[in-house]
């Protein structure tokens, strides 16, 4: 009886649905934590500079989660050798709910955060609510992406590709 060797994308097929590790999707969830960090703390540094509004920010920091998060996806699936457009779709469908929900619970911490929303850039209070927030989002977007690795969703559709 010979050992069969599996690439990355045989191997999830072979093993089903169901079976992401908890390893697979932490390191998952912190890829996708790294891009909403860099676009929301860029976001609120350019709303801060601007002299703009909570709401404003606030929407320009999500936005830059985003672009960042599926930046850094497409950034390497194209490096594995998909065209633009294929590795834009692979990005969307591998980064959307993950960002979806993690800067759902961030920023809901951030507004929940007495006084949160009124620090400055210069105040403790302002980066311990930020980082706390990406310390809870980064609990609860884990089973997440956990759950669709699991299902052959989310970043199982990178890995597919690598």
């Amino acid at each position: 009886m010979g050992t069969k060797i599996m690439d990355h994308g045989t191997h999830h097929t072979a093993t089903g649905h169901g079976h992401a590790s908890w390893a697979t999707a932490a390191k998952a969830t912190l890829h996708c934590l790294t891009g909403c960090a860099i676009g929301e703390i860029l976001g609120m540094v350019i709303g801060t500079a601007l002299l703009w509004g909570n709401v404003p920010t606030m929407i320009l920091a999500i936005f830059l989660a985003f672009v960042f998060g599926y930046f850094f996806t497409l950034f390497a699936v194209m490096r594995a050798g998909l065209s633009l457009r294929t590795a834009v779709k692979v990005a969307l469908a591998a980064d959307t709910v993950s960002i979806a929900v993690m800067e759902l619970v961030d920023n809901a911490i951030i507004a929940l955060t007495p006084g949160a929303m009124d620090a400055h850039l210069s105040d403790g209070l302002f980066w311990s609510a930020l980082l706390g927030g990406f310390a809870v989002a980064f609990v609860v977007t884990t089973p997440v992406n956990k759950w669709m690795i699991g299902r052959g969703k989310g970043h199982a559709v990178v890995h597919a590709h690598h």
